[in-house]
């Protein structure tokens, strides 16, 4: 019964985003990540301030970046744009972050 429940509240969780996000997919995709994940470690690397709680053990800066990401608290845009000159931009927040 709760594997039922989760596929029901993930089916819910995609019917949601896809009603805000009308170009591309309800997910982030990897080029996404990778341009996100690489900004912000550069950030980190000059001595930008941590956004979430910093772990002892990690301290490269591509590590802490992914660990930010997850916790879905960067404040960055993601703009996608169509063949046709319309574009959407959309908070990462809102995307759904598939996981590894």
């Amino acid at each position: 019964m709760s594997s039922f429940l989760e596929s029901r509240e993930l089916r819910e969780l995609y019917k949601k985003v896809r009603e805000y996000v009308k170009i591309g997919p309800i997910f982030l995709t990897r080029y996404e990540k990778a341009r996100i994940v690489g900004a912000r470690a550069l950030q980190l690397s000059f001595g930008a301030p941590l956004l979430i709680e910093k772990p002892t053990e990690i301290i490269d800066p591509i590590k802490l970046a992914m660990l930010e990401l997850r916790a879905g608290i960067l404040p960055l845009t993601i703009r996608r744009d169509n063949p046709s000159g319309e574009f959407q931009d959309i908070p990462i927040h809102r995307l759904i972050l598939k996981k590894e």
